[in-house]
């Protein structure tokens, strides 16, 4: 497939010769990853990385890849996925930087592979195609390395998912493998090639809601994207169905088509069925809630029938899966069963997952809901074994003494699937339902929790975790008894309570609490089984079955098991990505293992399952793969003892094949005894003896026999022949093949062609082989021989060594001469080594050098007389005379000489002129020594006594002793040259080396003392004279003294330096804890600590802490790993000397938990290095270095910054590339945090880790000036700035990465955007002449870009000065002429140069605060509006009030002047009263006795489309019918009729069709504008009630925070109480236009007789009293709706100002409050002097008072609180003397409009967008079905123009529906919408409007600001309103079916909420006044005559007036 971005082709004939020169080279290649390394276990195998498939190109790699890998797996190729996604390209890299790094620190091995995460998925990183020829290389490297062997196991194939797998399954008849991942589905080749691929997420959803299939279901709560993770994966083949199930939509689960799972096999629910949650809950609806299931088939009568046990973790309400939530809704999911069969019948899907045993309870195995919290169940896995099913799970809750029960559960349920059930009902799922615990270990060593679970007839084996410890241990039960206990439980409880069993009392569908007797003498089979429903159940044994421990070892994760030829094998998965395989011997002893490494870091899945159709392979999953593995690699084996001897039960030895391998793989496995397996043993292994066993080179024999040996297959008929290697082959010839012994003859071959005996050896071992049909079945050797070569090779012992030869010679005495044929010999023949001519041995002693001797040798078996020389090896030769009567021989004058202290001469015996030696068989040697032959002194010459050499000290040499005259025995006294060391522990033990001279003759006559202690010698250790060592003697005190050294017979010596006893002290360690890894630098710090010569520093007494420095007051060491059972406190000493550690030495140090590195920002560099890269993750504390490699790269050193942050300069790399970075943490490689906690587990050595980080290198940034210019001009004294751009660049620099240097000066950079950056100087430049460079440094990156030349600063000044001049010049003149012309002028224009600058300064000021609040507010704001509590959300009822009774609902509201309070502990409540529609109708006493009944006909008559239609039409005609009567009416039919939306629909269009008809023909345009009649109240009220749901889940949050933030915004400045207007605002005619300067204060407020915590509240010293009191109600009542707050009028505050002052009541009037022109000033926080911090107290009035009404009502001309409210007229009446505030022009204020704007700014675009989208999960229906009405309309009546249409549809959604709710948001919350708030929507509503409007807005500087504040946004938002209808215009349309059922929908949530009949009687009143109208009305229309309506509304007056007669008249 072409890639976009390929940048090379590969032609067609390339490719197809490539793919040819593959099948070529597939032998090779098997070969090559066939080779395994040695037996026995793991080892470490070096990497064959992907980076070839890297440099292919991406087109044709994909192409070559999956046929190169299916030659590899013996398939067709298939076709790759055509996008790698890029977390696989991200892995690609990854692994291949691993993989470089396990290359380089494994040992080579051809066979060590690394294989990608997916073959046909190629890196990004490919640029440019090789060569053919290089591609062809590439390829053949990237072939060894799609299969990764070790040991005894080999992955074949694998499978990557981008994302994170959940389960897999296996298709035996397709051979098929379906993946379920989070978000997809993958159906894989049984080759785990790509098939097909099936999204399943992320889709919207909610905990809170019911799956969407679920009709009329619908939800309140929001939905949001949830992934999707894969619950179940279960096949049914008969079927042909896949079950998938998923974590969304409540566990939904559905069947797809296992041929492609693309597609859905059967559509569920389907249409028009009866559907019920219980269909579809059926999976957890969580990621982390476990569930298992199994497809089973029941047979039913004839037919068989499927069904699906699943087992899920309750994930309801009160679980802790559950959203945290007060809900009442929540209780609906409170009805999920742990357990249920479940239907599972394709061909009749209304009952898919039904429970088919009814009633359904009785197929479903649920816990009480009070029993849930004690039962949290977690399943393990559900398989079927025989006719039961398992349930293996863990139970988490913690019971009480009757819940009490194991944590790991292993419960058995009777499937009857393949008897009929013999009842006549069918079994209930808790009848057969029994459960037991199972305990693997015992004691102290118990692992408690279940991890996986394989059934292996007759054992199940199960991996267990202990709780909180990664320990696993592997137990093996068996089922026998497991039965056995069933039937035992069964007969106890039938027979009564009993202690060992009992009722599940916890069950809905129990039978009872307690076991109960019943008087059953004898259980059936059958009800011993599966139980009886007459018998308690579910039952529950209260003892676990127990196991003993089979294996342990860390982070077990999932088990398989097979019998193989009778032998036990387990294959076990681990947390850490590696699989085992273990042989088991006949007592479950493991007799061998072996690992292999599959994925690092991802834990194996605990289910693991067989190739169903070749049991050899295994599939499993890890986190993101799945891998099809080979269970066996007997190949690697290449002798039968290996083979045999591995202990792996798979693999034995084909004999007539010559190889290892599997019993299927040997084509002669059937023949007996031609495949020879572990059981029969080594000793089987086919063997060969020859008859003779060696051959002498000379003999004539032509054959030879051969004797084969163990298992080997009758030879009968074969074709044999014996292979000598050499190329020659003879025919073997059979004389006996019976039983196991095998004898022929094999001919040799001539002796011309037999293999030459090697120059000096005597013979050659010559390899046989058997081979059967060519192929060589057993091998063996003999050997050819040459007995004369014997003689020759050994010349001086040539006898001996002849006739000592494993095979047979001679020796010819005659002929002196070795040879095989005794009858050729001449002369006598010798045939025992004893009998050989030799020289005895005998020792000499030592000689002196020169001197001459006789030597006598004795001889044996030497002929007497014969002529002999005796020859010393140094070239003399002196003759041998006969001894008479002696064998001995005597060599005369013998002289030997050397120069040396001692040399060896060996004496050997030679026959006079020939070069025959006697026989030596013991060396004779002569030792020659010369006393002056080396350094000497007197004492070494006399020490030579030892050796026997006679040597004296005499004229100061050493000399032959009878050349010493006199000779004096006498030496000089000892001379102590050094002594190491020179200082010890009192305790001795130090070993003490002296070096001198004369230092004695031997050990015995030598003594040290140190002072008077004692020194014993160390006799191993003395060197005569001139060294000695010693072992110090204890002291009693520290003292300080010289060596002394006595030397018998010669005196004593002194050493010149002194030795100190000393007592070494420990003060100090630092640091005093660190990693459990070890590596910690330790510092010991003391005195005296460098004594004695042996300085240990020990770790808990076993390990060394290794000495890296040593001095007398510090030791450092690097401390030891931990050990596992001393990894916390571990007792640090300084042991001495090898004595034991004493208690002033010792210290402690603490082991804690490794550092972990959890991540690394930012995770690219530039080229150059050295950007700092932040380490974050946990414990860096404890780290002392740190060192960051980037594989590949380089290293560089961290700074630790933090116990939580370190900082590494990344090291700098030759070109762009993705790279790995690892990291050493004292010097210990970090490996992730799986061993971080411990440290001390760890398992198989991996070449690769999880402490991997990817890593990127791009290209360095590019800098440059602004216009590129290389040079620039700069005047010392002048401020320079410099605009620095950026070039393009994927770094994601910060600022502080940035420094820009001008020469030697930094520059102050500020930035404008990523891209641009300024560089300012303010000061004066340190060079000021000459170019100073511009460089730009970015880590290591410095680049100059520009050069700054300085000079020019005389001409500058020069021409400065002279302009200067020359405008003062000019500015004198023209002063001069201004003051002369008028003195008047210029104080005017002084004084009006004076405001003008200080306006400027204001207006400059208040922008400055408007810009920097601007920038601030945002952020503020988001801090403050995290609100605690929900959004107050009206109910729906008093929405609709609200919304149909606007002005009814004010009215009413205003009139509850006196609110009712309840006492409640969190503060009174205001109690909010109740709408008169929302209350029960009951008929006044006063009511006629008929009116029940007649408004009950009125209300038939309404449901009557023909009257209802007349009847409006017939009010509406009537002109004192008033607009407020028409939409009261229109709202009251709406309430009225509210239970059947649909036909109110109906009549709603009926009426517009009748307005549409009216407007066409004046102005079409117009329609809907206003509300002016009935049918138009009646479309608003339509319309609220339909999108009332999308208006509180999609719009209701963002409106809200909108309305918050006008809030926040507007209290955060000043506000006028009288006025209303404040310093914060939207609409400009309420801005307050003063400077008023406003402080903000916190104040502590207490509720006093409430209990409530006081809390402090913001206010400003501006506000008001009732101000305040207003915003301390807000922060008590902040978490209720605004109906149930206190008004700040009926309550009273109180301030305590402290010290000894008494509090005060706080009024807005009171006898403090000051007058100000003319007005009373409102008292405010700064009037009372109210500081930061004070104290106050809130208090409930008794009763309210009437004296003072609310702010805003008072009288401006009486009272004032900021500013009067002016007019014109008035200002300019006041006088100058008044006139005390500055004065400024008003509209500079304006400016607060922008800040204000922009802080809402994104709240405002959030609602419009919240407005005007359309949400996939929930479509405007009720939008889309009347735009669809509406433009059918206008198509009908010929209106073309897209404008009119454009208005209609604005008018009736955005202008009738949406500006309503934007400027009246209290009828959708309960909130207080003030006057302020109120006039700020208006403003936004103004905005939403013309943003529908079709007109262009013709603004400019006279219009309205409120318009052109939003005047930049408005085409934007016109834009969004466009779009909008031209997607609800593409939505499909909507059918009237549908809208009627959305329609019923909406009427049955909210039935029996409204008074309907209070409605029908209103709208009998507008009957009754416009009685005649309507009768006429009626009697004019056709069919309401035929119908007789008229009648019928006649007969309805008369009853509601009781004139029963004139109803009687009338009927």
């Amino acid at each position: 497939m072409h890639h976009p971005n390929n940048t090379c082709s590969v032609g067609v004939l390339e490719v197809v010769l490539v793919i040819r020169l593959i099948g070529g080279l597939k032998q090779h290649v098997l070969a090559l990853t066939g080779h395994a390394g040695g037996r026995g276990g793991p080892s470490r195998r070096s990497a064959l990385p992907l980076l070839s498939l890297a440099l292919l190109c991406k087109g044709s790699a994909r192409l070559l890849l999956p046929s190169f890998r299916s030659e590899l797996s013996g398939r067709k190729p298939t076709a790759s996925f055509s996008s790698p996604p890029a977390r696989t390209r991200r892995e690609l890299t990854s692994l291949d930087a691993r993989a470089r790094a396990e290359e380089r620190a494994a040992q080579a091995s051809s066979d060590g592979i690394i294989m990608s995460r997916t073959a046909a998925r190629v890196p990004r990183a490919a640029v440019a195609c090789p060569s053919l020829p290089a591609a062809l290389l590439l390829l053949l490297l990237a072939a060894a390395s799609l299969t990764r062997a070790a040991g005894a196991l080999r992955v074949r194939q694998a499978f990557s998912s981008p994302s994170e797998t959940n389960n897999f399954a296996v298709d035996a008849t397709s051979r098929r493998v379906y993946v379920g991942a989070v978000n997809a589905l993958y159906q894989l080749s049984g080759a785990l090639a790509p098939e097909a691929e099936q999204r399943t997420g992320p889709v919207s959803d909610s905990a809170l809601c019911h799956a969407p299939q679920l009709p009329h279901a619908p939800c309140e709560h929001a939905r949001a994207l949830a992934d999707n993770h894969n619950k179940l994966l279960a096949l049914d083949g008969a079927q042909g169905v896949l079950v998938a199930c998923g974590s969304v939509h409540q566990g939904f689960c559905e069947l797809r088509s296992l041929e492609n799972v693309t597609r859905v096999a059967v559509s569920f629910p389907p249409q028009d069925a009866a559907v019920f949650p219980s269909m579809l809950n059926v999976a957890a609806n969580h990621a982390n809630a476990s569930t298992a299931g199994l497809v089973f088939r029941v047979r039913g009568g004839h037919r068989v029938s499927a069904r699906l046990l699943v087992a899920a973790t309750y994930t309801g309400a009160g679980s802790d899966f559950f959203p945290r939530n007060l809900s009442r809704e929540d209780l609906r999911f409170e009805n999920t069963p742990e357990i249920a069969i479940r239907a599972l019948d394709a061909s009749d899907p209304t009952r898919l997952f039904t429970y088919d045993i009814n009633p359904s309870e009785d197929n479903v195995l649920k816990i009480k809901q009070e029993a849930k919290a004690r039962n949290k169940l977690s399943f393990v896995r559900a398989f079927a074994e025989n006719t039961y099913a398992y349930v293996a799970m863990n139970r988490d809750g913690a019971g009480g003494a009757k819940e009490s029960e194991p944590n790991s559960v292993l419960a058995r349920i009777c499937l009857d699937a393949e008897v009929p059930s013999k009842t006549a009902e069918a079994r209930k799922l808790t009848e057969s339902y029994v459960q037991m615990g199972l305990q693997c270990g015992a004691g102290g060593n118990v692992y408690g929790r279940l991890v996986s679970v394989f059934a292996a007839e007759p054992y199940l084996f199960a991996v267990f975790a202990r709780a909180g410890s990664r320990r696993t241990a592997l137990c093996a039960f068996r089922f026998a008894d497991v039965e056995k206990r069933i039937h035992e439980a069964r007969r106890n409880c039938s027979s009564g309570p009993n202690g060992d069993v009992r009722v599940l009392d916890s069950v809905i569908q129990g039978s009872g609490a307690e076991c109960e007797a019943k008087g059953v003498r004898h259980l059936q089979p059958e009800q011993l089984n599966c139980g009886a429903a007459h018998l308690q159940h579910p039952l529950a044994l209260q003892k676990p079955l127990r196991a003993t421990p089979l294996y342990e070892a860390p982070g077990l994760s999932s088990v398989a098991v097979e019998d193989v030829h009778n032998h036990t094998v387990v294959f076990l998965g681990t947390s850490n990505g590696w699989l085992r395989k273990l042989s088991l011997l006949g007592n479950f002893s493991v007799a061998n293992q072996w690992s292999l490494r599959l994925a690092a870091g991802e834990s194996v899945h605990h289910v693991m399952t067989f190739d169903p159709n070749d049991r050899n392979y295994l599939y499993l999953m890890t986190t993101h793969h799945i891998f099809r593995v080979q269970v066996a690699v007997c190949d690697q084996y290449t002798s039968c003892s290996d083979c045999l001897s591995a202990s792996d039960a798979y693999c034995g030895w084909c004999t007539l094949e010559s190889r290892c391998s599997i019993q299927e793989e040997c084509s002669t496995g059937g023949v007996a005894r031609s495949w020879i397996s572990i059981r029969e043993g080594p000793q089987q292994c086919p063997s060969m003896t020859f008859t003779p066993a060696e051959l002498s080179r000379t003999a004539n024999i032509t054959n030879v026999g051969i004797l084969v040996d163990g298992s080997v297959p009758d030879l009968d008929g074969l074709d044999l022949e014996c292979d000598y290697g050499v190329g020659i082959a003879t025919v073997a010839t059979v004389h006996l093949d019976d039983g196991t012994a095998k004898i022929q003859t094999c001919p040799l071959p001539p002796a011309s062609k037999r293999p030459e005996i090697p120059f000096g050896k005597d013979h050659i071992v010559v390899p046989v082989a058997i081979k059967v049909n060519g192929t060589s079945v057993v091998s063996g050797n003999f050997i050819i021989y040459d007995c004369e070569r014997t003689g020759e090779i050994h010349r001086k012992t040539a006898c001996t060594s002849c006739l000592s030869t494993k095979w047979r010679c001679y020796w010819d005495q005659q002929q002196n001469s070795c040879v095989s044929d005794k009858d050729k010999a001449q002369g006598l023949v010798l045939e025992n080594a004893a009998d050989c001519p030799s020289v005895l041995h005998q020792e000499f002693p030592p000689w002196p050098t020169g001197i001459t001797q006789d030597v006598t040798l004795r001889l044996s078996n030497v002929e007497q007389d014969t002529q002999l020389n005796c020859d010393f090896g140094n070239g003399q030769s002196y003759k041998a005379h006969w001894l008479d009567g002696q064998s001995a021989v005597k060599c005369s004058g013998v002289t030997l000489s050397t120069t040396q202290r001692s040399e060896l001469f060996y004496l050997t015996l030679k026959k006079s002129g020939e070069e025959k030696y006697i026989d030596s068989p013991r060396p004779v040697t002569v030792e020659v020594y010369s006393c002056s032959g080396g350094d000497s002194d007197c004492s070494q010459c006399w020490g030579r006594e030892q050796q026997e050499h006679l040597c004296a000290w005499c004229e100061n040499s050493c000399r032959p002793r009878d050349q010493c005259q006199p000779i004096r025995a006498h030496c000089p006294d000892p001379t102590v040259h050094k002594v190491r060391p020179l200082s010890g522990p009192l305790r001795g033990g130090t070993l003490l080396t002296v070096q001198g001279r004369n230092l004695g003759r031997k050990a015995e006559d030598v003594e040290v003392y140190i002072g008077d202690v004692p020194c014993n010698l160390v006799p191993e250790s003395y060197t005569v004279s001139v060294e000695l060592v010693c072992e110090t003697g204890a002291s009693p005190k520290p003292l300080k003294n010289k060596v002394e050294v006595r030397v018998r017979e010669n005196g004593m010596g002194h050493s010149t330096e002194a030795f100190s006893y000393v007592d070494p002290r420990l003060d100090n360690l630092i640091p005093k804890e660190g990693p459990i890894a070890g590596g910690t630098r330790l510092t010991i710090m003391g005195t005296s600590l460098e004594a004695g010569s042996a300085v240990k520093v020990k770790v808990n007494g076993t390990q060394d802490c290794g000495i890296d420095k040593l001095s007398d007051d510090i030791i450092e060491c690097w401390m030891p790993p931990a050990v596992p059972d001393h990894a916390e406190d571990v007792s640090v000493c300084v042991e001495y000397d090898g004595k034991p550690c004493e208690s002033h030495l010792s210290s402690t140090f603490s082991y804690k938990n490794n550092p972990t590195i959890s991540d690394i920002k930012p995770k690219k560099s530039y080229l150059s290095g050295g950007r700092l890269i932040s380490v974050t993750g946990q414990s860096f504390d404890l780290v002392q270095k740190a060192k960051m490699e980037v594989l590949g790269v380089g290293e560089s050193n961290c700074r630790i910054q933090s116990p939580n942050l370190l900082e590494c300069p990344s090291p700098a790399a030759s070109q762009s590339q993705q790279v790995t970075a690892q990291f050493y943490l004292n010097g210990i490689l970090f490996r992730g945090e799986s061993h971080a906690s411990t440290g001390l587990d760890l398992e198989e050595e991996e070449g690769t880790h999880a402490g991997l980080f990817l890593f990127e290198y791009v290209e360095d940034p590019q800098f440059y000036t602004a216009s590129k210019e290389k040079l620039i001009k700069h005047h010392p004294g002048e401020p320079l700035l410099l605009v620095i751009n950026k070039g393009p660049s994927q770094l994601d620099l910060t600022e502080e990465e940035y420094s820009v240097m001008i020469g030697s000066d930094l520059c102050d950079i500020t930035f404008n955007n990523e891209q641009m950056i300024y560089c300012t100087i303010n000061r004066t430049l340190s060079s000021r002449t000459g170019e100073l460079p511009v460089t730009v440094r970015v880590g290591n990156f410095h680049k100059q870009i520009a050069v700054v030349q300085m000079g020019g600063s005389e001409l500058a000044i020069i021409v400065t000065v002279a302009v200067c001049c020359v405008l003062l010049l000019l500015c004198t003149v023209a002063l001069v002429v201004y003051c002369t012309k008028s003195r008047r002028a210029e104080r005017y224009w002084q004084k009006t140069l004076l405001q003008m600058e200080e306006m400027e300064s204001q207006i400059r000021e208040e922008i400055r605060k408007g810009f920097a609040e601007l920038q601030t507010d945002m952020t503020d704001l988001t801090k403050e509006l995290n609100r605690s509590q929900g959004i107050p959300f009206l109910e729906y009822k008093q929405f609709v009030t609200r919304t149909f009774f606007p002005k009814m609902c004010s009215d009413y509201e205003r009139s509850l002047v006196q609110p009712v309070y309840e006492n409640d502990p969190q503060g009174p409540r205001a109690l909010p009263e109740t709408h008169p529609l929302l209350q029960d109708w009951q008929p006044s006493n006063t009511a006629r006795p008929n009116m029940e009944e007649g408004i009950t006909l009125f209300s038939t008559l309404l449901n009557n489309k023909h009257f209802l239609i007349t009847f409006v039409h017939a009010l509406e005609q009537q002109k004192d019918f008033a607009v407020r009567d028409r939409c009261n009416l229109a709202s009251l039919l709406t309430i009225a009729l509210h239970g059947k939306l649909e036909y109110y629909t109906s009549i709603m269009k009926e009426l517009l069709v009748d307005l549409i008809d009216a407007s066409a023909s004046k102005n079409p345009k117009l329609m809907l504008r206003r509300t002016e009649s009935v049918v138009e109240k009646m479309l608003t009220n339509w319309m609220s009630i339909c999108m009332y749901s999308y208006l509180k889940e999609t719009v209701g949050e963002p409106f809200f925070l909108l309305l918050c933030a006008i809030k926040q915004q507007i209290n955060k400045g000043s506000i006028d109480a009288i006025t209303g207007k404040a310093r914060y605002t939207l609409n400009e005619e309420w801005l307050l236009r003063e400077n008023i300067e406003a402080k903000p204060l916190n104040i502590n407020v207490s509720f006093q007789g409430f209990g409530m915590d006081s809390v402090s509240v913001r206010v400003m010293n501006t506000d008001t009293i009732c101000q305040v009191k207003e915003k301390i109600l807000e922060a008590f009542y902040k978490n209720l709706p605004f109906s149930q707050w206190p008004r700040e009028e009926d309550v009273d505050l109180e301030w305590f100002p402290g010290g000894g002052c008494s509090s005060r009541i706080l009024q807005d009037l009171d006898n403090t409050s000051v007058m100000e022109d003319g007005r009373k000033k409102l008292n405010t926080v700064f009037h009372y002097k109210i500081p930061e911090g004070a104290s106050l107290a809130m208090s409930m009035k008794d009763k309210r008072e009437n004296t003072l009404g609310r702010a805003k009502d008072l009288d401006t001309e009486k009272y004032v609180h900021l500013v009067p409210l002016h007019d014109e007229l008035a200002e300019t009446k006041k006088s100058h003397r008044h006139s005390h505030r500055k004065k400024v022009l008003p509209e500079i204020y304006l400016t607060r409009l922008l800040s204000t704007k922009g802080t809402l700014q994104k709240f405002l675009d959030d609602l419009f967008q919240a407005i005007l989208s359309i949400p996939l999960e929930r479509p405007p229906l009720a939008v889309k079905y009347f735009f669809d009405f509406l433009e059918e309309q206008a198509d009908k009546r010929g209106i073309t123009d897209p404008d009119t249409l454009h208005i209609w549809k604005t008018n009736s959604l955005p202008l009738r529906f949406w500006v309503n709710i934007l400027k009246n948001p209290q009828f959708v919350f309960d909130i207080d919408k003030t006057d302020h708030m109120d006039a700020c929507l208006s403003v936004i509503a103004q905005a939403f409007i013309d943003a529908c409007s079709i007109s262009d807005l013709q603004l400019g500087k006279d219009s309205p600001t409120n318009k052109l504040l939003y005047a930049k946004e408005i085409p934007e938002y016109k834009k969004r309103v466009q779009c909008y209808y031209k997607q609800i215009q593409e939505m499909a349309p909507l059918s009237e079916q549908e809208m009627n059922a959305h329609l019923a929908e909406e009427s049955r949530k909210y039935r029996n909420e409204f008074n309907t009949n209070l409605a029908l009687t209103e709208i009998y009143k507008y009957a009754k006044r416009y009685r005649t109208q309507v009768v006429n009305a009626l009697d004019s229309n056709p069919t309401a005559r035929r119908t007789q309506l008229q009648h019928k509304f006649e007969q309805v007056i008369a009853l509601v007036e009781d004139n029963i007669y004139e109803c009687c008249s009338e009927a």
